[in-house]
């Protein structure tokens, strides 16, 4: 059964909301006001929030917004309640990320659809889809409903590339997010004096090329295939319009561009403290980690330019390192073939 926490200082309205939805067969909290609300929104993590605005000790714009701010509040569904039907007050309360809005008297039926649309809209977006072109394309469509883009012509365009085909270059106006559909794709810097830095190595299922169409920036990096690749390709207008009209699905890609800048911290730490070896073996780790490969064996396919590009090191340093952890039985050797017996041994060495 689904929680709604209740948060109305008036207990006629409070008690009388709390019975129509104890009747539908919610499970119901109440809250007298915003300050106590707002912890046991925390405490109890209801599946939707019905607030007033008008309220002593903290208003409902103060609720919504200390809620919005915590990631584990910040994507309850949220409909605010209130006597006023100003234009003013309702586009303050969208604003902040209300869901809905009702005004007080409301009927019974008015209440339920608003919960039961706001609670179906949640479900779609917590849901799990297939990392393929059926699952992408019956996610954009499902939210595409729920947020009425009658329009929207997501995830439809879909190119082939050749292997070692350029995607974007440095400096490119950025048009598209790309998922990738089949094969991978390696993100680069070049320096200054030719040799590549790997910045990202995308496989299967990824999406890439989201950080310049958040910033408004051109592409800081260069896009190239590493084998025959089939990329679906996502109009940049169309997504940014997805993703500003719902702070669920705004928050999930805010939360993937924080891991990527934190890995990115993480690999340029190394680059400046690690040796050599235990680069090169963190190169290969994260290899296995980004083709699906948890351990603890795993086997990967690199080129020796490539594996040195990502260890930031010269091809010839990063060949004599291999040398040294095949000798000491820490990874085996078949050409391009680079197996790992396991990953956790590997991940120790200094």
């Amino acid at each position: 059964m689904k929680k709604i926490l209740i948060i109305e200082d008036d207990k006629i309205m409070r008690e009388n909301t709390a019975e129509i939805l104890e009747l539908a067969q919610f499970v119901v909290l109440t809250a007298p006001n915003g300050k106590l609300g707002s912890v046991m929104a925390r405490e109890q993590k209801p599946d939707l929030i019905i607030c007033d605005i008008m309220m002593p000790e903290l208003d409902g714009y103060g609720v919504l917004h200390i809620l919005s701010k915590d990631p584990k509040t910040a994507s309850i569904p949220f409909i605010f309640l209130s006597a006023k039907a100003e234009r003013s007050e309702i586009r303050k309360g969208m604003e902040l990320g209300a869901d809905d809005y009702l005004t007080k008297p409301f009927e019974d039926t008015d209440l339920l659809n608003a919960i039961e649309v706001r609670l179906k809209k949640s479900e779609i977006l917590r849901k799990e889809y297939s990392r393929d072109l059926n699952g992408l394309n019956n996610f954009f469509e499902q939210v595409g409903e729920i947020l009425d883009l009658r329009q929207m012509t997501l995830a439809k365009a879909t190119s082939n590339y050749k292997k070692k085909e350029g995607v974007y270059h440095l400096g490119d106006n950025p048009h598209y997010l790309f998922f990738i559909l089949k094969g991978s794709v390696k993100t680069f810097k070049t320096h200054d004096d030719g040799k590549e830095f790997i910045t990202k190595i995308y496989k299967t299922g990824d999406f890439f090329g989201h950080v310049p169409l958040f910033e408004q920036s051109n592409y800081f990096d260069s896009a190239i295939t590493q084998e025959e690749t089939e990329i679906c390709k996502i109009p940049r207008d169309e997504f940014l319009n997805l993703i500003y009209m719902n702070r669920d699905v705004s928050a999930q890609f805010i939360r993937l561009l924080s891991n990527h800048v934190e890995e990115q911290e993480k690999t340029m730490l190394g680059l400046a403290y690690d040796t050599v070896r235990k680069r090169t073996a963190e190169a290969l780790i994260l290899l296995a980690k980004q083709t699906g490969q948890s351990g603890p064996k795993a086997t990967v396919r690199v080129t020796r330019e490539d594996l040195a590009s990502m260890a930031g090191t010269a091809t010839e340093t990063v060949i004599r390192s291999l040398a040294e952890l095949k000798a000491d039985k820490l990874i085996e050797v078949n050409g391009r073939e680079i197996t790992i017996p396991d990953l956790e041994n590997l991940s120790k060495i200094p």
